[in-house]
């Protein structure tokens, strides 16, 4: 038997005893080996590894962000991304392209099927001729109006242990919540009422993953996706997915054992696809989804990318307080990752800036100013109930953009500047970027887009007419096109760097707390010296060449602006407002 069987095996009986455990596995062997078989000769064509590196930056989109006549969203899609992106852009995240019923895609209908409404199969695939992919599979819930739930209504077999059922009056005061709604919702079944669990919604049915046959299911869906292209499977809301009452219900042993389970059979099968955790939450929990060393292997078991969910909110508190220092501090202590694992960084996603990550970094009363900046910019702020019966801010809902910038007084080149400035920390910082499509093109709140679906998180997913935003980043003197153009830029110029590397090494520099400074050092010794003016003054620093990683002597190439800057002892660098530079020795 493979190493990864024994996992396989090891971690089924943890999950569900012995005795239980010996009859999931031969179904799980025998779904392994109908996918070898079936696709043997797609795995010959496969890399062993999605080798991550620093060519690598990957949009975040929905399906249908944009639309043309006689196309289907997603070759409008393709359409953009081939003309505009191809050659900056090495992989997509398509938010979930499934039948759904609500949270735009999250709430899944089939989670085997394409939307209609988006496109087909054939479409991915033709995606897939360019891009790496990375496919949501959204393993907590799935829709009320699902075959799966429908027929749980209907008490039909097999599904009528599919989902969590709890008397109303269980007490789930401890249960981590990361919304204001009931946590049970009431359905009527044949069988009478009962009440399901429902975490983020009383349209999104949490599953029971006590009942092995649910885990299957799951399963099958992971090895579907692979079959169809995904390079990476993203884990939706993955902490939640184990609940028993009178815990917390999130991060349980169990939910990380599934997470470990999924890795094992990708390794067994399907080496070259990569596991991302979706897990808003604080910094200590969050990277605990990396999971153990394993040195017989040399790597962790579980995901190979996380989210780093802290650095948005760190980000904004930097541009609000024109104050690095504890960006600086964060970042600095951040752990040194095991090989062939990364942060998946960004600023902007299709959900709002979460809160919760900035626990403990940022004290109550710095996160009560992001809260008002936000409404004064014309945001939104969503709640989350707690175990004592308060509620408190959970996420920002507002575009990155106008997050940024004061939208009662807009000065365009400032604006872009400091906008451009956020991005450039997180593209200099060590791990893979994931950068939203609203991020390209400076997006504004879409109050409009709130007001149709009541949702808050709609203000920062406006869709848009293809002709219309191409025609909009022809314009020199658009915002958009100052947006995009400077974007493309930044991506240009980073992914011809050894020194971007996801694994290359870094060191974060207290210059100025005007300043945010990062040190990126190639495995070939190549180095970037990153500055960011986090302030609208001018800045000038002087940079110590003493022996902590920058050379006494040598001479640096800005890589953004050209200008030449000779160092002996100590490097004078000068930063306008809000100026980013990516400053590399070239002698």
């Amino acid at each position: 038997m493979s190493e990864n069987k024994n996992r396989i095996s090891e971690l089924t009986t943890k999950l569900y005893g012995q005795s239980e455990a010996f009859e999931i596995l031969d179904q799980i062997y025998t779904k392994l080996n109908q996918f070898r078989h079936q696709f043997a000769q797609a795995q010959a064509d496969m890399q062993v590894a999605t080798d991550m590196t620093e060519k690598d930056a990957l949009l975040i989109t929905y399906g249908d962000q944009f639309s043309a006549p006689d196309q289907t969203p997603l070759e409008s899609l393709a359409v953009f991304l081939n003309k505009s992106l191809q050659d900056v852009v090495s992989g997509v995240h398509i938010l979930p392209f499934f039948p759904y019923s609500s949270d735009d895609g999250f709430a899944v209908i089939d989670y085997s099927e394409v939307d209609p409404q988006k496109g087909t199969w054939q479409d991915i695939a033709d995606l897939e001729d360019h891009f790496k992919l990375m496919f949501d599979l959204v393993a907590n819930h799935i829709s009320s109006q699902s075959d799966w739930f429908i027929g749980f209504l209907d008490s039909k077999e097999p599904y009528i242990n599919y989902f969590m059922v709890q008397e109303p009056t269980t007490n789930l005061s401890s249960v981590v919540r990361p919304r204001a709604t009931p946590i049970l919702t009431p359905f009527e079944t044949v069988d009478g009422l009962k009440y399901t669990w429902t975490t983020f919604g009383v349209d999104q049915i949490d599953l029971n993953y006590q009942n092995p046959q649910v885990l299957l299911e799951m399963i099958d869906i992971l090895l579907f996706y692979v079959s169809k292209g995904a390079n990476f499977i993203r884990l939706d809301a993955i902490a939640y997915l184990w609940k028993i009452p009178g815990t917390s219900c999130i991060h349980l042993k169990q939910t990380h054992t599934v997470v470990k389970l999924f890795r094992a059979i990708l390794d067994e099968v399907a080496e070259h696809v990569l596991l991302i955790t979706e897990t808003n939450v604080p910094h200590q929990e969050n990277i605990s989804y990396f999971g153990n060393y394993i040195n017989k292997q040399n790597r962790t078991d579980e995901a190979q990318l996380v989210y780093q969910f802290p650095l948005a909110p760190l980000i904004l508190h930097t541009f609000l307080t024109g104050n690095a220092s504890i960006l600086t501090q964060w970042a600095n202590n951040l752990p040194d990752l095991n090989p062939g694992t990364s942060f998946f960084n960004f600023t902007a996603s299709h959900d709002g800036i979460g809160i919760r990550p900035a626990e403990n970094l940022l004290g109550a009363q710095q996160i009560q100013a992001l809260v008002a900046r936000t409404l004064r910019h014309g945001g939104r702020v969503s709640y989350k109930n707690n175990s004592d019966g308060t509620q408190s801010a959970y996420e920002l809902n507002i575009t990155w953009f106008d997050a940024l910038n004061n939208i009662q007084n807009l000065q365009p080149k400032v604006d872009v500047a400091r906008f451009l400035a956020s991005q450039t920390i997180m593209l200099s910082l060590a791990g893979v970027p994931g950068i939203y499509i609203h991020s390209l093109f400076g997006s504004r709140n879409c109050l409009p887009c709130v007001e149709e679906t009541g949702r808050y998180r709609s203000i920062n997913r406006e869709k848009f007419l293809l002709a219309e935003i191409n025609a909009e980043l022809k314009k020199e003197n658009s915002l958009k096109f100052a947006v995009f153009s400077g974007y493309r830029k930044l991506l240009a110029v980073r992914k011809q760097q050894p020194a971007f590397h996801p694994a290359a090494e870094q060191k974060i520099l207290s210059i100025s707390e005007q300043v945010f400074a990062v040190l990126r050092i190639a495995e070939n010794r190549e180095i970037v010296l990153c500055l960011i003016n986090v302030t609208d003054q001018d800045i000038k620093v002087m940079i110590p060449c003493d022996g902590s990683g920058i050379p006494k002597q040598g001479t640096w190439k800005d890589l953004l602006s050209e200008e030449i800057f000779p160092a002996s002892k100590t490097m004078q660098v000068n930063l306008l407002p809000y100026q980013s530079r990516w400053m590399k020795l070239v002698s």
